[in-house]
């Protein structure tokens, strides 16, 4: 009886193993994914949402593969396009102070860092945003919500501040690494919503 119990255990635990090895491996092929659909410049807010949709799919156990990834990219590029042209502005914004702090402008480090912490706030946002995205959702209205929940949550950004983290020790090392690893930064925002909203 003893030893039944034992090996019923013993199963358990290599079916959890099992399982988040897989969501593992799934969120690096996402993440192949993400890094193809940000090809076109301003499209990585659609990429980063059908990719956390991809990987909401697969930790509920629902069907779906390329061809959902590729459905929930072309809805999220409807209003998507826009959040990535205005990220684009707000990044050339905050190379502008940086520039600045570097010619030795009175108050320029200060603004430059003001507009780094700023740029790495609205980029937690962003990824928060995409992973609570849906079709029929409003960019607008999930980036307003996404921004409360960034103030409210610091724990949680500063999980996503360290996902983004990897990704740029990624490129400084191999370079290549960092296409699969996007996925774990979707995976990461995933992981924070979810987290936040069961709280």
């Amino acid at each position: 009886m003893a030893e039944a119990r034992v090996k019923a255990r013993s199963r358990r635990r290599e079916s959890m193993f099992g399982e988040r090895f897989a969501v593992f491996a799934e969120s690096l092929l996402t993440g192949v994914w993400i890094a193809v659909a940000c090809l076109g410049v301003v499209t990585y807010p659609a990429a980063f949402a059908a990719g956390a949709r991809h990987l909401r799919r697969r930790t509920t156990h629902e069907a779906g593969g390329w061809r959902e990834f590729v459905v929930d990219f072309r809805t999220a590029l409807r209003g998507g396009w826009a959040v990535g042209l205005a990220g684009w502005a707000v990044a050339a914004a905050v190379w502008v102070d940086v520039l600045a702090a570097r010619a030795g402008l009175p108050g320029g480090p200060l603004v430059g860092a003001v507009g780094i912490f700023a740029l790495i706030g609205l980029t937690v946002a962003l990824l928060r945003a995409a992973a609570h995205w849906a079709p029929g959702d409003a960019w607008r209205l999930l980036l307003a919500d996404a921004v409360r929940r960034t103030v409210l949550d610091p724990a949680g950004s500063f999980l996503i501040v360290c996902g983004l983290g990897v990704v740029a020790l990624s490129a400084m090392f191999i370079a290549p690494l960092a296409v699969p690893v996007l996925g774990a930064v979707a995976a990461a925002a995933v992981a924070v919503e979810e987290r936040y909203r069961r709280r």
